[in-house]
């Protein structure tokens, strides 16, 4: 909730928020999300969100490397798999049973070790910068498998 004051040195009126965050997304989140500190900022990773990104990422990846016929094919597994783990985790959250949400979660950790299988057998050429988000894409499929890894010894 928001409460509006008047500033007395000032006409204008200012906005004090309260310490309730409301969510501009109507579905329900998932509340085993991460909390990550990154640059000594504690930062939600939504886990949801978190899959897209890695998925857009890896296709953008793809886009930019030599079109060779290895890299052809290693890149559309890569882009399967990338993208399975996104949908496989919003498959757990709209589980009807705990059996499912855990075999959900299973094939996303799967999909996730997939894609750094992928990631790693693609050519980068010997550029630098490609080389670097290929790197960067490695350790971000592995903080995925490790972060489903982690649901399921909850779970």
């Amino acid at each position: 909730m928001a409460s509006l004051t008047r500033n007395p040195s000032s006409n204008s009126v200012n906005k004090v928020e309260s310490n309730l965050v409301q969510n501009p997304k109507p579905e329900a989140r998932n509340p085993k999300q991460a909390r990550m500190t990154k640059s000594g900022n504690i930062k939600i990773y939504d886990l949801e969100e978190r899959t897209y990104e890695f998925a857009k990422r890896c296709r953008a990846f793809v886009k930019k490397l030599r079109k060779t016929i290895a890299n052809l094919e290693d890149g559309r597994q890569l882009i399967k798999a990338s993208g399975s783990v996104g949908a496989n985790y919003i498959e757990a959250n709209e589980a009807l049973s705990k059996k499912d949400f855990v075999l959900r979660v299973k094939i996303s950790r799967k999909e996730a070790k997939e894609s750094r299988y992928w990631l790693r057998m693609l050519d980068t050429s010997n550029c630098e910068d490609a080389i670097q988000e290929q790197t960067e894409l490695v350790v971000e499929a592995t903080e995925l498998m490790n972060i489903f890894g982690a649901i399921l010894r909850k779970s």
